[in-house]
């Protein structure tokens, strides 16, 4: 079973640029997107059925703008669309929902804002979140997604430069590893340990050419799953006009 993640940094714009024969190649069981940027409401049939994929949405209230999204070839059982943050819900950046050999949760976490304004909701979002993760640690969970932090320094190209800055400070590193801590495996570092596999570049500076990203969407398994793990990727050649390459899991 092949599952891929990714910030497609608005789904419209991809469609536009091959997107429906991107998934027809690759052919996951399933997929699971971050910042759709699109109401659940404007949604065309076309990408709500194709492929024989069951869709699931969460849209955020604010028009174009973060959201995510689940297509699953196997029929899923929604559980949740709330983490039971107010303003979190209502950006619709949470989706968990039942498969038949796990359940999936699908997240796209605050990136905390340029000048660092949100980084205290970033934190708040994330302490809710590893609470309720340790809550079902114990269950079969695949947890994908954009985190928006590069977990060690081998998660970005220039971890010096850094240190201090927003996506990579200690406070955000450390909700990395709580995550680990609680038993959830970054299935990535699982199979490869070596540098320079990034997932998101900045659209400045040529980054993307020069390689100059940071590992910041993850796909983690709870320990019930290790045994079943096949192998993890990241897609760098894959950008469609998003800032960010699919990533993913075999099981």
């Amino acid at each position: 079973m092949k599952i891929i993640s990714w910030n497609v940094n608005g789904l419209r714009s991809v469609i536009r640029k091959g997107f429906l024969d991107w998934v027809k190649r690759e052919d996951p069981d399933v997929l699971c997107l971050q910042e759709i940027k699109i109401q659940e409401r404007e949604i065309p049939f076309d990408l709500r059925i194709f492929n024989n994929y069951n869709s699931v949405f969460n849209s955020s209230r604010k028009k174009g703008y973060a959201g995510v999204a689940v297509y699953a070839k196997d029929k899923p059982t929604l559980i949740s669309k709330c983490l039971k943050l107010e303003r979190f819900d209502d950006e619709g950046r949470f989706l968990q929902i039942k498969l038949p050999e796990f359940d999936l949760i699908n997240v796209y976490l605050p990136h905390g804002g340029r000048d660092k304004h949100d980084l205290n909701y970033k934190l708040k979002v994330y302490q809710q979140f590893l609470k309720y993760l340790g809550q079902i640690k114990d269950a079969k969970i695949i947890l994908t997604g954009d985190f928006n932090i590069a977990h060690e320094d081998i998660d970005l190209a220039r971890p010096n430069e850094n240190k201090e800055n927003l996506m990579f400070t200690p406070a955000e590193r450390l909700q990395i590893d709580n995550l680990i801590n609680l038993g959830y495996i970054d299935t990535f570092r699982y199979f490869y340990q070596d540098g320079g596999n990034y997932s998101w570049w900045s659209y400045m500076r040529k980054s993307r050419e020069r390689n100059l990203g940071w590992r910041i969407d993850y796909t983690f398994a709870s320990s019930k799953l290790t045994p079943k793990l096949a192998d993890a990727f990241i897609l760098k050649d894959i950008s469609l006009g998003s800032d960010h390459s699919p990533v993913g899991v075999v099981i």
